[in-house]
């Protein structure tokens, strides 16, 4: 899975992404300074997987990861013409910072510097980009459409003018509804304004309780409720604190300001939450590992994340939820207690289970 951090300057994004992936300065924070994107991982947290880990002492505990890059900061304005949509192509979801830790006190009545102002220029900025690339495509379209009239070619582009008005009365294409047939043709264009987008706002210390509020608190209702659209917050300040502390000082840490876990725990939920993304675990004395997947995922296209023999060498999967399995303590003893199930190849595989794959190779 891949995400794509982005804002405009100041807004704390690339703060988040160190925090993120603990890239420090190094190669990663220059090539931000050359006004390239930096690339890094960050580790999934599960409770789930280090429990079943601590049960089965493998040599080797594999958490799910997620790559993030760091775009360069859009410029109000400008951005269509900036955006590289090289960094954009592979994207799974955008990662949107806001600032809004300039708000504490929170302003009364239509405040450009708020929250939804931003994310609304942003939005635009992405909207531009997009009609920019389709202009270029239709004037293409027409030059080839002179020489052959072909079902392809018509169909394309009656589809980039529908997405063409729909962006010129300011709205993401994420928004627009779409068969999958159209999806499908609009998957190599890689548009911005089509990916799923996660709004984080970079809040102050003090604002930290506002957290779970913040539809209501920052009159982002309307937002909330969008197609493609999540939102959170983090305290950025205290986020880079967290990150200097050892782990038996987060808890205290964090009771302090009234938060039940760090912010990027929150964050990397909500994106799972966002695409519609589960885990289940792989569990042996050589590894145990979290792997991730769609929603409805099939034991066979499971089967298949794991290793491609596993799905072309199918028979059979056996399932049991991780927590069933702590209490009995082993594969073994669920197995001699028929809580182990044998499912087929359509069976949906559910959040959480733990699943050993029979293949015939």
């Amino acid at each position: 899975m891949k995400a794509g951090i982005i804002g405009f300057p100041s807004a704390g994004k690339s703060t988040l992404f160190k925090i993120l992936t603990k890239a420090g300065i190094g190669p990663a924070a220059q090539s931000l300074k050359r006004g390239r994107s930096a690339v890094g991982v960050a580790t999934v947290p599960d409770p789930r997987l280090d429990r079943l880990s601590a049960l089965f002492r493998p040599r080797k505990t594999t958490p799910a990861v997620i790559e993030f890059l760091d775009v360069p900061s859009f410029n109000k304005g400008a951005a269509a013409p900036e955006i590289r949509l090289g960094d954009f192509r592979n994207l799974d979801v955008l990662v949107h910072v806001v600032r809004a830790f300039d708000q504490d006190p929170l302003p009364q009545g239509d405040v450009p510097g708020l929250p939804e102002g931003n994310i609304t220029e942003l939005d635009l900025e992405l909207i531009l980009g997009d009609l920019t690339v389709i202009e270029r495509r239709l004037e293409r379209l027409q030059k080839d459409l002179k020489k052959m009239k072909s079902p392809d070619l018509i169909g394309e582009d009656a589809l980039l003018r529908k997405c063409r008005q729909w962006l010129e009365q300011e709205k993401p294409l994420r928004s627009l509804t779409l068969s999958g047939e159209e999806k499908k043709r609009l998957r190599g264009f890689s548009f911005l304004s089509e990916k799923p987008v996660l709004h984080v706002l970079n809040l102050p210390d003090s604002a930290a309780a506002r957290i779970p509020h913040l539809a209501e608190f920052y009159r982002l209702k309307t937002l909330a409720g969008q197609a493609n659209v999540d939102m959170t917050a983090v305290c950025g300040k205290l986020e880079a604190e967290l990150a200097e502390l050892a782990d038996e000082e987060v808890e205290v840490f964090l009771a302090d300001y009234g938060l039940a876990e760090p912010g990027l725990v929150r964050l990397i939920r909500t994106i799972y939450r966002l695409l519609g993304l589960i885990s289940f675990f792989t569990v042996s004395e050589e590894e145990c590992r979290a792997w991730t997947i769609p929603w409805g995922t099939p034991a066979l296209k499971a089967a298949g994340a794991v290793h491609s023999d596993m799905e072309r060498c199918f028979i059979r999967a056996e399932v049991i939820p991780w927590n069933v399995l702590l209490e009995v303590k082993s594969l073994s003893a669920a197995r001699q207690r028929g809580l182990l199930r044998l499912e087929g190849k359509e069976y949906p595989v559910q959040d959480g289970e733990t699943i050993y794959f029979r293949h015939s190779a």
